[in-house]
């Protein structure tokens, strides 16, 4: 977590080399290390509360809903009966949050491997905890490449809400993807 100094959070060239970038932090709010990853929630005027995995921004509370809504929608609506939906990650509860309004989705699986990411947003993330509101939805702490390969047939649409794809997390979108054979929405 050394990204963080003299008031700032800086991102480094973790998804591409040649960007960087900085957020002012107004106060942390939660730092842990757990056993999967750097835990970082801070607050910043300009984007609110936001996220970071492994020094990695995931999510900033002013413009979330971009990529919650994206993810999920683009997956349901390419699916024409999206009733079995099968999560990846979204532990924090947006994409749950969002597939959870599709009327057509009846039931919802989470496998989050992280239990203190999930336990984070519940307190200090709500705007995007909401999504457990939801009583589509079944949450599984656990491998999600594991909970797939016991699951496989079971879903209509499969939604990987995980950090960005870097090191062994590109390995495991490759085999997951190639893995699938049944009629299914991937994304």
């Amino acid at each position: 977590m050394d990204a963080f100094q003299k008031g700032w959070f800086t991102e480094t060239g973790t998804l591409h080399s040649e960007i960087v970038m900085s957020v002012k932090v107004k106060k942390v709010l939660y730092r842990e290390k757990s056993e999967y990853q750097d835990i970082l929630i801070f607050e910043s005027d300009r984007w609110g509360r936001v996220l970071v995995l492994d020094d990695a921004v995931q999510l900033a509370e002013f413009d979330e809903f971009v990529w919650q809504e994206t993810a999920s929608f683009v997956a349901l609506n390419s699916h024409p009966n999206p009733k079995k939906v099968l999560i990846i990650g979204g532990g924090v509860g947006g994409v749950v949050r969002e597939c959870s309004k599709h009327p057509l989705v009846e039931s919802i699986d989470i496998c989050e491997i992280d239990k203190k990411v999930h336990e984070a947003s519940k307190k200090y993330l709500p705007f995007m905890y909401k999504g457990f509101d939801s009583s589509k939805y079944q949450l599984h702490f656990g491998d999600g490449s594991k909970f797939v390969k016991d699951h496989q047939q079971e879903y209509d649409v499969i939604i990987t809400d995980s950090p960005d794809p870097t090191g062994v997390r590109i390995r495991w979108r490759v085999t997951h993807v190639t893995s699938q054979s049944h009629d299914q929405a991937y994304c």
